[in-house]
C-alpha cells in the first residue's frame, strides 16, 4: 500500500516546521510539489530548501504544474469543483507513476492543511474514484492566522466572544455587520476591508507572514484601510502575487 503525507509547513518561515513535519519529510520517498511556477519561484525555492535540509538521501522531487482556475466567473462553486477535479487527475497520475507499493509520497502545504486547503478534498476525491489505493495522514502546521496573531501580540479570541473565519468574497457580499463577532479574513483578492463600514473596527493585517517580505499594519480601520490597500498593491506589483490575511476586531462593543 502506498502512503501519502499531507504536511503543513507553516506560513513561510523555515523555522515554522514542527518536529512532526521534519520527521515526516525525513521518511518521504517522493515529494509531489503542486505549484504555479510562473508566479511563485520564491515559494518553490523555499519548499526545496526545506526538502534539501530535512529529506533523506535518495528522495525525489516531482514538480506538478497546478491547473489554472477561472477566477472571473460568477459560478464560483462550479469553478472550484472543476479545478479540484483537474487537480485530482494530476495527483492521481503522479501517485501511480511515482510511487511503488510500500513507498511514501508527500505534499507540502502552506500553513495548516486542516484549516484551509484543497489537498485533503482532492485526495478524498481520488479515493472515491476507486481506481488508486493509498493511505494518507495529515500533519498539522502553523497557520498564517496563528502567525498573524503572534506578530501583532494579540489573541484570535476574546473572553466570551466568538471569532469567524471567512473569505474576502463573503466579506464583500455580506459586510461586517454589527454584533460581538470578530472575523479573520483570508483569500481577499479585492481588498474587501475597504468596502465595509469602518466605524468601531480595528484591523490587524499581515502579508507574506514569516518571510523576508513580511508586511504588518494595525490600527483603526478608518485610518488604515487606504494605506493597507496601497501597500498590498505595491507588493503585488513588485512580486506578482500576494498572500495575506487580517483580523477585524470591534472596539465599539468591548
Amino acid at each position: 500500500m502506498r502512503t501519502l503525507l499531507v504536511i503543513g509547513i507553516g506560513a513561510g518561515d523555515p523555522d515554522h516546521l514542527t518536529l512532526e513535519a521534519v520527521k515526516a519529510i525525513g521518511r518521504t520517498d517522493a515529494f509531489l510539489l503542486l505549484d504555479k511556477p510562473e508566479e511563485r519561484q520564491d515559494l518553490i525555492r523555499l519548499r526545496r530548501q526545506m526538502i534539501a535540509e530535512h529529506g533523506r538521501p535518495g528522495h525525489r522531487v516531482v514538480e506538478l504544474i497546478d491547473p489554472a482556475r477561472d477566477r472571473a466567473t460568477a459560478a464560483y462553486k462550479e469553478a472550484v469543483e472543476e479545478w479540484r477535479e483537474r487537480r485530482a487527475d494530476l495527483v492521481e497520475q503522479a501517485v501511480v507513476e511515482e510511487l511503488a507499493d510500500g513507498q511514501t509520497g508527500a505534499l507540502l502545504v502552506w500553513g495548516d492543511p486542516a484549516l484551509y486547503d484543497s489537498v485533503i478534498a482532492v485526495l478524498d476525491r481520488i479515493l472515491a474514484r476507486g481506481r488508486t489505493g493509498f493511505e494518507y495522514t495529515v500533519v498539522p502546521g502553523i497557520s498564517s492566522i496563528s502567525v498573524l496573531a503572534a506578530r501583532h501580540r494579540t489573541t484570535l479570541t476574546r473572553t466570551a466572544r466568538p471569532v469567524r473565519i471567512t473569505t474576502g468574497r463573503r466579506l464583500a457580499a455580506e459586510g461586517f455587520g454589527p454584533g460581538s463577532e470578530d472575523a479573520v479574513v483570508m483569500l481577499d483578492g479585492q481588498a474587501a476591508f475597504t468596502k465595509i463600514d469602518p466605524a468601531g473596527v480595528h484591523i490587524h493585517y499581515g502579508a507574506y507572514l514569516g518571510t523576508e517580505d513580511e508586511i504588518l499594519a494595525a490600527g483603526p480601520l478608518a485610518e488604515q484601510a487606504d494605506r493597507i490597500a496601497e501597500l498590498r498593491e505595491q507588493a503585488r506589483e513588485r512580486k506578482g502575487w500576494i498572500m495575506d490575511s487580517y483580523l477585524l476586531r470591534r472596539t465599539d462593543s468591548e
